[in-house]
């Protein structure tokens, strides 16, 4: 006489429903649901890169051009995850920008209109991760493939770890909501195994794009911790200011990695 099985299943339903667009069976939001969530978040970036695998083989089934390609690889996360984590970047932006005050920055995040550095940064991120795309197409091995969709889990796991362990910078928010009725213990180790099981595969997998694509993840995570410092801690457009900036380093590691290798 176990729980059912979506009641099992509550903390993936609530990952999926939350972080991406992937239509799921609705549940209501209950704290056995919100506790191990964030656990489940690297989920969501594997369907992600289960995403992008099927695009690659639909684009040399087809014989689809590069660019287009490069474009679809770009697209996808954002139709996926609706978009979430670039809406954090779009935020963070502008408030970084502003070189103001913590209370300032705060305010600049919750405000709806988008500034001018914050449809800068979405546009160059976008640009840079097409083109970093368009150049790893041609000569890209299925192992250092493997090194990008790791990627897509790493900086999941490294953005629930970050979560459970960093102060909060504001009282409201989805990041609160989930951190406060997150096992913050049972949080940081599942997160925090995945992204060493995650880092560890990518070194194996690829050790030359592999070790740049963690190098990339790692200084990306270290400018997030600097980040959260000037906001007196982080919020959700941070972590998704954080998890786009960890997917363009791993994928800028991994291009240069594999150009180093020829």
């Amino acid at each position: 006489g176990g729980r059912p099985p979506l009641q099992r299943l509550k903390p993936v339903l609530s990952a999926f429903s939350m972080y991406s667009a992937i239509p799921m069976p609705r549940t209501e939001w209950e704290p056995e649901g919100m506790r191990y969530a964030l656990c489940a978040f690297p989920l969501v970036g594997l369907a992600v890169a289960a995403a992008l695998w099927c695009w690659g083989r639909l684009c040399l089934l087809l014989g689809l051009g590069r660019l287009l390609a490069a474009v679809g690889m770009t697209l996808l996360p954002l139709l996926v995850t609706g978009g979430i984590h670039m809406d954090g970047l779009c935020d963070a932006a502008d408030a970084i920008a502003s070189r103001q005050g913590p209370e300032k920055r705060l305010e600049i995040l919750r405000d709806p209109r988008t500034g001018a550095f914050g449809v800068m940064a979405v546009c160059g991120v976008l640009l840079l991760t097409c083109a970093l795309w368009d150049t790893l197409l041609p000569g890209l091995d299925a192992r250092s493939f493997g090194v990008v969709c790791l990627g897509f889990i790493l900086s999941r796991a490294l953005s629930g770890m970050a979560v459970a362990t960093f102060p909060l910078a504001k009282e409201s928010g989805l990041v609160h909501t989930f951190a406060t009725g997150a096992d913050k213990r049972g949080v940081a180790l599942v997160d925090g195994g995945l992204a060493a099981l995650a880092g560890l595969g990518m070194a194996l997998l690829a050790p030359v794009p592999g070790c740049c694509a963690l190098l990339g993840a790692s200084l990306a995570l270290l400018h997030y911790s600097l980040v959260c410092r000037d906001f007196g801690g982080t919020t959700g457009d941070l972590a998704g200011y954080f998890l786009t900036l960890c997917e363009t380093g791993v994928l800028l590691g991994v291009t240069l990695g594999q150009a180093v290798s020829w």
